[in-house]
């Protein structure tokens, strides 16, 4: 049995959580999110608390039952506080800038790459070379970062790239003439 999923999820007084069946919709001040989950598990609202069980004692149930009771406080600590990424780029020219609801990145190609921003995500761009991913869902914020990061990670020998704040990169030494 999973530790984590035993414990309830507490729910502060500004958020509000609806379950229907196996679909938990979650709304408070910075957004609204709503997700299903599989028919293992067995979700409860009581009063300021949401408590997740497993249907049966199979092996994916009791796995996923701890699953859906960290997805669901993620859910609420999202809608009430939100989830962040910081970028940065490095490199000569390199830079960021966002035309409505695209984000232009000048990466070195001979082309600018436009990526559109997804609902529910607010980008902000400092200074030309950070990037700030915000929204309520945690998942969505992971991924939308991720996309910006691949279309040019840091590369180890001068360290040019988009990097997500923090990250560490391993420099290499490069060739050296005999």
């Amino acid at each position: 049995m999973s530790r984590i999923g035993k414990q309830p999820v507490i729910i502060p007084a500004k958020v509000k959580v609806d379950v229907k069946g196996h679909t938990v919709h979650v709304e408070g001040p910075k957004g609204k999110i709503s997700k299903t989950f599989a028919p293992v598990v067995t979700i409860t609202s009581a009063n300021e608390s949401v408590t997740v069980a497993p249907v049966d004692e199979s092996r994916f149930s009791r796995a996923m039952f701890g699953t859906a009771r960290s997805i669901i406080a993620g859910m609420v600590k999202g809608v009430s506080e939100g989830y962040s990424k910081d970028l940065e780029i490095q490199g000569v020219g390199f830079k960021a800038t966002l035309k409505g609801k695209q984000l232009d990145l000048a990466l070195g190609y001979s082309h600018p790459i436009l990526m559109d921003i997804p609902d529910g995500i607010k980008v902000t761009v400092t200074d030309q070379t950070k990037v700030k991913v915000e929204g309520p869902d945690k998942q969505l914020v992971g991924a939308v970062t991720a996309e910006i990061r691949s279309y040019y990670p840091p590369e180890p020998y001068k360290g040019k790239g988009v990097r997500i704040v923090g990250e560490r990169v391993r420099r290499k030494e490069g060739k050296t003439v005999a």
